[in-house]
């Protein structure tokens, strides 16, 4: 799949269920109403889209939510996407998760090809955690990070920047990952859908808080790659890595390789446009995918240039009304 501006699409995120057992203050409203699930597609559907994506040339898929791991079914989906990874057709499968429900699926992610995970973690201080995902438990997403390392799992560490919030956690975080042997990013707050609140509050580039690192760490640029937005950096002092997102300070979009699917089945050509494509319906229509794969082609057409992320005085509002949780992270 090649789009207008002639970018190679071999990366799809595909969000497997629109629920999560946390309510983080940049993701979520406190009170969530969510979809119903006549609305989402069903585990033979996700599978079957996925793998038209895998036919026209998507090499990486990431699930997520949500939370995908609380999807029931979902381990039966990524037992079913091992055979593109046995096949060759599909080079990486991988998953973002908050690592609640990870001591219990771990091994069994890693037995159907899983080998690496990120894993949302935007404090280290267990009160601050809870306060920012509003109730989750820090020992059980650390315990969870422990049976991951177990099974052999790759670990990187997300971390959210939030203003006023974890800047005083950024350098530990650093610290505890080269402990652990964790790789780390830091990601700017981005503004997708209403949280109670204004977003300007939130804010703040990634560029402050490689500063505020360099005060600690001897940090130097290198050119990993792990297919995604990221801009990594090696530590030193730990031979780790640190990656840097910032879809608002410094965007990325001249070498997207991406598209995400909604648990609904919608895709979204740019994480930063309103604009869509029904691909639920053409799954629907027929047994086989003649009607879905002239739907894909439709909107790889239509992938813009770029996203139009603005947080400034003014803009302190949601730049899309959807959640984060709805389109996947």
């Amino acid at each position: 799949m090649i789009d207008p501006l002639g970018r190679h699409i071999t990366y799809l995120r595909v969000s497997v269920t629109d629920r999560c057992d946390f309510r983080c203050v940049y993701c979520m409203a406190e009170d969530m109403t969510f979809l119903p699930k006549s609305d989402v597609l069903t585990i033979e559907e996700l599978d079957r889209l996925c793998s038209a994506f895998v036919a026209k040339g998507v090499r990486k898929i990431r699930l997520t939510g949500g939370e995908p791991l609380v999807r029931r079914g979902v381990m039966e989906l990524i037992t079913s996407l091992g055979r593109h990874l046995k096949s060759g057709d599909l080079k990486e499968l991988t998953l973002t998760t908050n690592g609640s429900q990870l001591e219990r699926h771990a091994a069994q992610l890693a037995e159907n090809g899983i080998k690496r995970l990120n894993v949302s973690i935007d404090t280290l201080d267990s009160e601050k955690f809870e306060e920012i995902t509003r109730g989750g438990k820090l020992d059980q997403v650390k315990a969870g990070l422990e049976a991951a390392t177990k099974a052999g799992l790759a670990i990187k560490i997300n971390t959210v920047v939030v203003k006023n919030f974890n800047e005083d956690q950024f350098s530990r975080l650093v610290g505890w990952c080269g402990d652990k042997g964790y790789d780390i990013t830091f990601i700017e707050t981005m503004p997708l859908g209403d949280i109670g609140g204004d977003r300007t509050t939130q804010y703040l580039p990634v560029s402050e808080v490689r500063k505020s690192l360099e005060t600690d760490w001897t940090i130097t640029d290198c050119d990993h790659n792990t297919g995604g937005p990221s801009r990594y950096t090696e530590v030193a002092e730990t031979g780790r890595r640190i990656g840097f997102i910032s879809p608002l300070s410094h965007n990325f979009c001249e070498t997207c390789n991406r598209i995400r699917v909604t648990c609904t089945g919608k895709l979204f050509m740019c994480l930063g446009q309103d604009d869509d494509a029904d691909l639920r319906a053409p799954l629907r229509a027929s047994e086989g995918d003649e009607l879905l794969n002239a739907a894909i082609d439709e909107a790889i057409g239509r992938k813009p240039k770029s996203h139009e992320f603005v947080i400034e005085p003014g803009h302190g509002g949601p730049a899309l009304s959807r959640h984060m949780s709805m389109t996947g992270g």
